[in-house]
């Protein structure tokens, strides 16, 4: 944990990284968990062998926890069981992979074969996410927002959710029902969360696998707290980020303790603000690690990487990690050359410590049980999911189902567990809406320049408010703020065929923008100068049938009621109809009114609003004037991917037969 102040800094702010680390330096100073005081008397070997029972401990420490299995690696190689684990944060996670039946070369494949990084700090595939989020990611790119209820404004608990990480957890132990004593497991698993309430240490030792490993690695700020068995939970660490007396509790004779906590930095290297507030969240953490070592005896074991160079975020960095705690445990070989058993032995303790069969898996679906805990009916959920009481159970599936159902916008988090009570599998799918409110505020700042002295800026501010109504009734209105553009809409979104996507927008808009004019024969380069600048204000009122293109973008039809003025900015002299010189604000044509037809289309599949690698953007609108023959107009604009094209937009009015036109282009 002691990288995240610079992560936090990086990512967010200062603002928001002071008042994360705040929460957490406050919590890190009550006291450690009662689990921690004493120390335990040595219990009896195990009656089954002569040998003692061996508890392996594994601290916290973020991306750095890929130290872990490069110690797990070593420890089988030498033969040298494992009969308990306790462990804290991101040992939680790589202690209850290895207690649910994963060795450590099947751990290693797998977290290899994913992005660690994007999982657990839930960054989304945004091509697969709803176009209305989409819609929203490009223009607030920031990404900043706040909830409304109850009469404050609200900020989320964490900047992560945390779902894509349950997801692969439960995707990881689906052989296991969700209701299990984790001393069932193929080796006794305790994992170690401090109650957001009281501070006190939390002992996770049943209930759903996942969601304790999930629970225990809660850094306050980071990652949301979670609630299990109504109590809101975070990390561990900082009640105890090394559970020495937990194993004692769990009847090991002899601990292995694996620390990968962060070392202190020389008061030299601290360079700023932040550096400095990460030595004390090292300094806090380490007073209860400090406290667990104590309890460490003679013949117990401690192995403490060397990962100066692995912060708590450096998850591409995990093979670095691995390398380093396979050499940590090779620096105290011989010291655990005395646990080694011979091949026969180790034979026969993997044999009873090997997972009985799936537990769970393929089991039939008696009863599906879905809460909701706002305004989106149970029955939406079960709309956008397809497993059916009947169903065997497939949780793999089941959880890129609910994956997808994460990401619409509407919740804060949404599990599944399937229970069994007296032979009845119960799926029980629990949707959490978001907490900080049920109403929404985005804001996002816009800026560009030519290089050549001309640029502009934009504050975009945003309000969301979902589920007015049971069918799904969405409020948007979005407000600009600029150098060149002024602009307000405000629309209703009434889904029409929700498992489609399809929706029906009236909405009502007032817009103001200057734009340059240059002569048609004038070639559009970066030197090229305007002969003059208009203002154009624009009114409409209409209605949508939006049409989802599947999650490639959309398509907008409508009708509309418009009026657009086009004013000189400055003066103009032009010849009128009779030839005279006259100033050209005076011409009548350059104002219209009428009802028009308009389609608009999206198709958005960047990787990243802001700086995006790869993907496209393509947008592109044309409008039809129509009922009022002596002022027609007819626009059409298309933006792409590297940069805005604005094709020629003309107003046109006819009199007399003749037709005057002015136009408009804009890189």
């Amino acid at each position: 944990m002691a990288s995240l102040t610079a992560f936090l800094f990086r990512r967010r702010g200062s603002r928001l990284a002071a008042a994360v680390l705040t929460a957490f330096v406050a919590l890190t100073t009550l006291p450690p968990a009662v689990h921690g005081q004493t120390a335990a008397a040595p219990v009896q070997a195990n009656t089954e062998s002569t040998r003692p029972r061996i508890g392996l401990v594994l601290s916290g420490g973020g991306a750095r926890g890929y130290a872990h299995i490069g110690v797990l690696k070593m420890l089988e190689r030498m033969r040298i069981p494992v009969d308990v684990i306790a462990a804290t944060s991101m040992g939680a996670v790589v202690g209850g992979l290895y207690a649910s039946g994963m060795r450590a070369d099947a751990l290693e494949q797998k977290l290899s074969q994913v992005d660690l990084s994007d999982i657990a700090f839930d960054r989304n595939d945004r091509a697969k996410l709803p176009q209305s989020l989409r819609e929203d990611d490009f223009q607030y790119p920031i990404g900043l927002s706040a909830g409304y209820g109850n009469g404050n404004l609200k900020l989320p608990a964490g900047l992560v959710q945390g779902n894509r990480l349950l997801a692969l957890l439960k995707n990881w132990t689906a052989q296991w029902p969700d209701n299990i004593d984790f001393s069932r497991l193929p080796i006794p698993f305790k994992a170690m969360a401090t109650d957001l309430a009281t501070g006190d240490g939390v002992i996770l030792d049943h209930g759903s696998l996942p969601l304790a490993m999930r629970a225990s690695m809660a850094v306050p700020g980071l990652f949301a707290p979670f609630e299990v068995g109504g109590r809101t939970l975070v990390d561990g660490g900082l009640v105890s980020n090394l559970p020495v007396q937990l194993a004692r509790d769990m009847g090991a004779d002899i601990i292995i303790a694996v620390n990968i906590g962060s070392d202190l930095e020389r008061p030299e290297d601290l360079a700023s603000p932040a550096a400095v507030t990460q030595q004390m969240i090292t300094i806090l953490v380490g007073q209860n690690v400090r406290a667990q070592k104590a309890l460490l005896r003679g013949q117990d074991v401690l192995i403490e990487p060397q990962l100066s160079e692995l912060s708590f975020t450096d998850f591409a960095k995990g093979p670095q990690g691995v390398r380093q705690g396979e050499r940590a445990a090779q620096g105290v070989e011989a010291k655990l050359a005395t646990l080694s058993l011979s091949p026969h032995a180790y034979a026969a303790y993997r044999a009873t410590h090997e997972p009985q069969g799936t537990l769970v898996a393929g089991a039939r679906i008696d009863a599906i049980d879905v809460t909701t805990s706002g305004r989106v009916p149970p029955a939406r959920v079960r709309q956008l999911i397809k497993v059916r009481e009947g169903d065997a159970y497939d949780a793999e599936a089941l959880n890129r189902e609910l994956s997808a159902l994460a990401t619409t916008g509407d919740f804060e988090t949404v599990t599944q567990q399937l229970v069994e009570q007296n032979g009845v599998h119960t799926l029980k799918i629990d949707a959490h809406e978001k907490s900080w409110g049920n109403q929404f505020f985005l804001f996002g700042l816009g800026m560009s320049t030519n290089f050549d002295g001309r640029g502009a800026f934009n504050i975009n501010l945003g309000h969301r408010y979902p589920w007015l109504t049971q069918s799904g009734l969405e409020w948007r209105n979005d407000i600009v703020l600029g150098s060149n553009r002024a602009s307000i809409h405000t629309e209703l979104r009434q889904p029409l065929w929700q498992a489609r996507g399809f929706y029906v927008a009236p909405y009502a808009e007032y817009s103001r923008r200057r734009s340059d004019l240059y002569f048609d024969d004038q070639p559009p380069t970066r030197d090229a100068k305007p002969f003059n600048n208009l203002t154009i204000e624009t009114a409409r009122a209409g209605v949508d049938l939006g049409i989802p293109l599947g999650r490639k973008g959309e398509l907008r039809l409508g009708v509309n009621y418009v009026r657009k003025t086009a004013t000189f900015n400055y003066l103009q002299l032009i010849a009128d109809e009779s030839g005279n010189v006259v100033d050209a604000t005076a011409v009548d044509t350059l104002r219209t009114q009428q009802p028009a037809f308009r389609a608009q289309l999206t198709l958005d599949q960047l990787d990243d609003p802001l700086f995006p690698r790869s993907g496209y953007y393509f947008y592109s609108s044309v409008e039809a004037g129509f009922g009022s023959p002596d002022k027609k107009f007819n626009t059409a604009q298309a933006k792409g991917l590297e940069r805005v094209m604005h094709f020629p937009s003309v107003l046109q009015s006819k009199r007399d037969g003749e037709t005057q036109t002015v136009s408009e282009r804009r890189e």
